[in-house]
């Protein structure tokens, strides 16, 4: 339940609307739920401004239905990483409001369409089209969490003009997120060029030396632009929900450059 909601609900017993009963009833299964296997947080939202996510790979879709239908009722947003298709076609048979993005592999159902409430605008850039899945799963995490987001794609290192091309966009974002695989080069040339917080995600992308995402990962680590933040390989929604965190605090102050 979000800090709105509870806030409407304490008016409606203010106002004798809802009785003391009825709204204790409500209340009851907070600030978190036991289902024996999980234990809900439904207090996330009121604590961090951003409500529990499910990360469905690894659980099954049983267990993924049963905890949506307790957020879902909880009238909280319903938000699934890591869903692969299959998985999800299980679940739309039991909650038949999902919505499935295939390419960020998210799976949602809204109970409140999310309203841009942060600072400025998010950036998402990602080196090549391989690692346009990670990229999306930051993007669309971080519409969901309430944020303005314009998405750039294909713009590694190997052909820097296309980067280049689109310095404009690049500057006038608040917090920018740069995912990118192989030697992971990119967030270190954004981050040179802006004077906004980036936040590197290393992707699993490359051939055999690139470890399934640790080359770059290391690469991004010990980057000679001061000041990248880097997230763990492949954490799209990792770096969507530190992105959001930072433009909600006014803490990127955009680009004095741009």
């Amino acid at each position: 339940m979000t800090e709105a909601k509870i806030r409407q609900l304490l008016r409606q017993v203010a106002e004798r609307r809802v009785s003391p009963d009825q709204a204790l009833e409500k209340l009851r299964d907070l600030p978190f739920e036991d289902l024996g296997f999980a234990q809900i947080d439904h207090h996330r939202t009121l604590r961090r401004g951003l409500p529990e996510v499910i990360f469905g790979e690894g659980k099954t879709a049983a267990q993924i239905i049963a905890i949506g239908k307790r957020i879902v009722a909880n009238e909280t947003n319903l938000v699934i990483t890591r869903l692969d298709a299959v998985k999800a076609q299980e679940v739309k048979r039991k909650l038949h409001e999902l919505d499935y993005h295939e390419e960020a592999r998210i799976g949602t159902i809204l109970t409140e369409t999310p309203r841009v409430v942060s600072h400025g605008m998010i950036g998402v850039l990602c080196a090549g089209t391989s690692d346009i899945p990670i990229a999306e799963e930051a993007a669309l995490c971080a519409e969901l969490f309430g944020n303005s987001v314009e998405r750039l794609y294909d713009v590694g290192v190997a052909g820097l003009h296309r980067l280049v091309a689109n310095l404009a966009l690049i500057r006038r974002a608040t917090v920018l997120i740069v995912a990118a695989g192989m030697e992971g080069a990119l967030p270190s040339v954004v981050a040179g060029m802006v004077s906004a917080p980036v936040i590197a995600v290393p992707t699993s992308i490359g051939y055999g030396a690139s470890f399934k995402g640790i080359t770059a990962l290391l690469g991004m680590l010990n980057s000679c632009a001061s000041g990248v933040t880097v997230v763990n390989i492949d954490n799209g929604f990792g770096a969507a929900f530190a992105a959001t965190l930072i433009n909600r605090a006014g803490l990127g102050r955009g680009n004095a450059d741009g």
